[in-house]
């Protein structure tokens, strides 16, 4: 097989000596350890991969450990008993380990699974022929940060792509052509942007161009690929700077298309719904370090929350009444419309839209200080009320308090035995409500 345009002469590796560079036995995870030294006392090749080393450089706590190998996955299940197979294009060997911790092992791959479509003339590639070389690995990766080997022979570390270098001059940059690479697999854009919010780097100039000139093929991802990026971005604690490269470079319209012509990307001082937004963010980020992340609903409302200011003056509605319900209505419809591409699900886009509608009622009892006993027997009066905590440390105020949550005003059951006739049950033939579609209430038959 030919090999491709990205690979048709690799460099060799820059090699560095345990003696000059920071990473430590004794900071790598006890079971990840014990997966390399056996995969090695068999013979095998065994490798500390990806984010693993990049975060050991760094001096940060590695979420995970992946170890990637030249052994094949059925060498892998035989190596170790304790151990599953999973993934249908590409498969990874998951390791057990008392305490339910996993590790996972894969195969050193010659190209991502994403780009076997993407082939050079005449070029015929069989789907279970995409294991590589140590080399091959490194250049399929996504960004040069993360394309560093960690061997657990000599405790060198291994780069390809130039990895090393970027860590230290703190640059973000994608392995290879940075235009190609992106139009192959266009999620290498959002791993981009996070990463250099999450780490305060900067992302390098010809990898900035391609992802503004290239932005328009993220619509062609799966909407779920683009999803599970998006919540991680929102997840990483680093939401606020993630938000200010995602508007600058014109991503975050294509995830959040309701903010086109509301917010713009080219102001220097950010104002209004564009300041709201990003001080939003930074609350998101410090309930994160505290360790109290937002479920999606709440996330997605507080996002939310600066659009649908300049697009209905929701905070000047009406608390109650016909026109209340009416916009409740047209609310959602427009919600549904702005995440549809995302996934979410019905029960949360009911939920956003139920927080933001109610969002006046917080705000004008919040003003005097006091909440009404029929307020906080509302199901929605836990999240409503975080909701406008979030929004009142947004400009200046208190910071939100989620621990403990509000319990609901609703007086307690009476323990008295109950006397006289008992309560006849409803009769089971009672017509439920009309739902308007087929198959009864909520569609089920």
């Amino acid at each position: 097989m030919a090999p491709s345009a990205d690979l048709a002469e690799l460099p060799d590796p820059l090699i560095i000596p345990r003696a000059e560079h920071p990473i430590s036995r004794k900071d790598i995870d006890r079971e990840a350890l014990k997966v390399m030294h056996r995969l090695r006392d068999a013979g095998f090749s065994a490798y500390l991969v990806g984010g693993a080393v990049r975060d050991l450089y760094l001096g940060k706590k590695p979420k995970d450990f992946d170890i990637s190998t030249n052994a094949r996955p059925g060498e892998l299940r035989t190596l170790f008993r304790n151990s599953r197979i999973i993934g249908r294009r590409f498969r990874l060997v998951q390791v057990f380990f008392f305490g339910n911790k996993i590790v996972e092992v894969s195969t050193l791959r010659c190209r991502s699974e994403f780009e076997e479509g993407d082939r050079e003339e005449d070029e015929v590639l069989a789907h279970n022929n995409t294991f590589g070389s140590e080399a091959e690995d490194a250049f399929r990766r996504d960004l040069t940060i993360n394309a560093l080997f960690y061997e657990i022979e000599n405790f060198t570390i291994i780069d390809y792509t130039g990895g090393v270098a970027d860590l230290n001059n703190r640059i973000i940059r994608i392995v290879g052509e940075p235009d190609r690479r992106i139009v192959r697999d266009p999620v290498r854009m959002m791993r981009a942007i996070r990463h250099a919010a999450r780490s305060g780097f900067t992302i390098e100039a010809r990898t900035w161009q391609a992802i503004i000139a290239n932005l328009d093929t993220l619509r062609l991802c799966p909407d779920s690929r683009v999803r599970d990026e998006f919540f991680k971005d929102l997840n990483s604690g680093a939401c606020a700077p993630w938000c200010r490269l995602a508007v600058a470079s014109g991503m975050f319209f294509l995830l959040l298309p309701c903010y086109d012509g509301i917010i713009s990307r080219e102001a220097e001082e950010p104002s209004g719904e564009t300041s709201l937004l990003f001080a939003l963010c930074r609350v998101i980020d410090r309930l994160h370090a505290s360790g109290n992340p937002l479920p999606e609903h709440l996330l997605l409302a507080a996002l939310l929350l600066p659009w649908g200011q300049a697009r209905f003056d929701l905070l000047h509605l009406p608390a109650e009444g016909r026109e209340t319900f009416a916009f409740s209505r047209t609310l959602r419809t427009q919600i549904d419309a702005q995440l549809e591409h995302l996934n979410v699900k019905r029960a949360s886009r009911e939920e956003i839209t139920s927080l933001l509608v109610n969002l006046p009622v917080f705000v004008r009892h919040g003003a005097e200080q006091a909440w009404p006993g029929w307020l906080k027997r509302k199901s929605y009066f836990p999240d409503g009320l975080l909701l406008f905590q979030l929004y009142q440390e947004a400009l200046g105020g208190s910071p939100a308090d989620l621990a403990p949550r509000p319990e609901s005003a609703a007086p307690p059951r009476s323990t008295k035995p109950r006397t006289g006739k008992p309560r006849q049950p409803r009769a089971e033939s009672r017509t439920p409500a009309f739902s308007g579609k087929k198959g009864g209430i909520f569609g089920l038959k």
